[in-house]
């Protein structure tokens, strides 16, 4: 994702799919090597935490640098996960209130499943969907129940606006 004006701007230049194969296969050695020293479960549970983390951050920076937080908006900034044609991308609903699509080949899914690390693609990928999502604008309410990672034939990305959230504050 492009964050604001800042140098990291430059990310982008090679695609999110790339940038994810670099992260992977920097992470992975570590990952396994830190597994020996605090056990797995430990270490992927802190990687976890730390990449919903940088996805929030990147949810808030990518709404700012597109001037809209709408599922309109949400909806334009997909370019940039489909770079170097990471993904096919069906539309079935958009309007003010809903964003609804089809994840109907994932690259980034079969970048993890050949380095033979679709648990860690879980978390590097699909797992900060989430929490993008909730930086971008909590009123923002995404609903995924499968995905193509965790062998599904589509993911299903399902965007509402939440008005009542949205009243109560």
């Amino acid at each position: 994702m492009q964050e604001g004006s800042s140098p990291r701007d430059e990310l982008n230049e090679i695609g999110v799919l790339k940038r994810r194969e670099i992260e992977a296969r920097v992470i992975a050695p570590l990952v396994e090597e830190l597994s020996g020293e605090f056990g797995r479960h430990r270490v992927l549970e802190i990687l976890k935490r730390v990449i919903v983390r940088i996805a929030a951050g990147q949810g808030e920076g990518l709404a700012a640098r597109i001037g809209g937080c709408s599922p309109a908006h949400l909806a334009d900034s997909l370019k940039d996960w489909k770079k170097d044609d990471a993904l096919e991308i069906e539309v079935l609903e958009l309007s003010n209130e809903k964003l609804s699509f089809n994840v109907n080949r994932c690259r980034y899914a079969e970048l993890y499943e050949a380095l033979g690390i679709p648990e860690l693609g879980e978390i590097l990928s699909c797992d900060r969907d989430l929490s993008l999502s909730e930086g971008f604008n909590p009123q923002l309410k995404l609903t995924r129940t499968q995905t193509i990672l965790r062998g599904a034939a589509h993911c299903d990305f399902r965007y509402t606006l939440d008005r009542e959230e949205s009243q109560h504050e």
